[in-house]
């Protein structure tokens, strides 16, 4: 009987244990929010990858996405269906998507500039950054206003936000003296431009970094600056420099700036980052303020990823400030795994009807080899804590050697969640979202 018995308990044991293999399979296998194939790119081709989108402040049912080198995705029923086109500009368009919506209900759709059309075979290249105008919603565009054109310098990696009253728009990017110059007296900065409520008409560009970096596009590079609109005409910025987060902030509508750059926080390991089966990857820094009027009104907030755990271990994280970016927060983990796994290419979003937060991930920590799924991480209480939960359908493994680029993308309105990632697959790019509603 003992023995029978001891069978019987095994036997258990292996159901309940095949059971909860079944389960946590299923879990893995399965998404709560409908994925949307946005665009199926071309075998061997590097795009579409670093996807932007932009949820209409007017109206969410108006969604604008692209991607690079040139796409522009529209959608009228807030993501569930889409419609694609081609983005065209006499200065050329280039990459380095950025879509941000106004609450005047305008889109600003930024890009990198490409005049002659010859790409890297032409010194004209990267001559400035490009913001072109929508009035409905994504269906036509402007021809496009340069910002920042200076000579035979390079300008890279832009990123902007409007102001709350919809009558600016402020950007910032990093301008190199030459891309990827070994020479040491050829320096990269962080610099910043407002242009008027129809993007038409820029100011001139004004430095912010006290310390220059180099222009090999790595840690020693001055790169991520991110603008946030808070009140009364301040703006926010921060970038990545070395193992610093280095954070500036004008409180007169951009006109003077402080004489000190603010440390807001440690990126460990630098911003440049190890992913096993990508190319490249990086943790620069995205800044948002809560203009809501509600608990955490006013409060700004930083979100990276860093390596400070080891290279084997990325994690996301986000740190905060009640003083206007005086002093900081003590990084909070946003990603609620074990350690050891990698999240990466981090972006987070805030919706300006509840002032929730929402940080979107590719995540491998249901994977011992480099299937990558994609996450949501949700705050309620000002970025304290955080619900993690996957959204992608399945996993995909990505392929080195295939260009990812440098991001992903989120934007949220009256609980429209809408984020944005490239996926590889069957030797394509593919662009996707998921219909997400809080």
């Amino acid at each position: 009987m003992r023995n029978s018995f001891n069978v019987i308990q095994h036997v258990d044991k292996f159901i309940l244990t095949l059971l909860a293999v079944v389960i946590s399979s299923f879990s893995w296998s399965q998404s709560a929010y409908e994925n949307i194939l946005i665009e199926e790119g071309m075998p061997f081709n590097y795009s579409p990858c670093e996807p932007s989108i932009a949820v209409s402040l007017t109206d969410p049912a108006y969604v604008v996405g692209g991607a690079i080198l040139d796409k522009v995705y529209t959608s009228a029923d807030s993501g569930r269906t889409w419609v694609i086109d081609t983005l065209r500009s006499d200065l050329g368009v280039f990459g380095d998507p950025c879509i941000v919506a106004s609450p005047l209900g305008s889109f600003f759709y930024l890009h990198l500039s490409d005049p002659s059309g010859k790409g890297w075979s032409d010194p004209s290249l990267l001559d400035r950054i490009v913001c072109q105008t929508s009035q409905d919603n994504g269906k036509t565009w402007s021809n496009g206003e340069g910002i920042g054109f200076n000579g035979d310098k390079d300008q890279d990696k832009e990123w902007s936000v409007v102001s709350q009253d919809g009558k600016c728009v402020y950007t910032t990017w990093t301008e190199f003296d030459k891309y990827n110059s070994e020479n040491a007296s050829d320096s990269t900065y962080i610099l910043f431009s407002k242009g008027n409520k129809n993007g038409e008409k820029w100011t001139a560009p004004v430095r912010l970094n006290q310390r220059a970096g180099n222009c090999l596009d790595g840690d020693m590079t001055v790169e991520g600056a991110v603008p946030a609109s808070g009140a009364d005409k301040c703006i926010y910025v921060s970038w990545a420099f070395e193992e610093t987060i280095w954070f500036d902030k004008s409180k007169d509508d951009g006109k003077t700036w402080l004489e000190k750059d603010i440390p807001a926080a440690t990126i460990g390991g630098g911003w440049d980052h190890q992913i096993p089966g990508l190319g490249r990857a990086n943790g620069m820094p995205v800044t948002l303020c809560d203009q809501t009027g509600g608990q955490f009104h006013n409060r700004i907030y930083i979100n990276w990823a860093d390596q400070r755990n080891g290279e084997d271990d990325t994690d996301i994280w986000v740190a905060y400030s009640d003083n206007e970016g005086e002093t900081w927060s003590e990084a909070i983990r946003v990603n609620d795994d074990a350690p050891g796994s990698h999240q990466f290419f981090t972006w987070m979003t805030l919706d300006p009807a509840s002032g929730n937060l929402y940080a979107v991930f590719y995540d491998r920590r249901n994977y011992a080899d480099h299937q990558t799924d994609v996450y949501l991480a949700t705050s309620t209480d000002g970025g304290q804590t955080w619900l993690n939960e996957r959204i992608s359908d399945s996993p995909f493994t990505p392929k080195e050697g295939v260009f990812f680029g440098d991001y992903n993308n989120i934007s949220a309105n009256r609980g429209v969640v809408r984020p944005i990632w490239t996926r590889y697959e069957n030797g394509k790019m593919h662009t996707f979202t998921a219909l997400i509603n809080k």
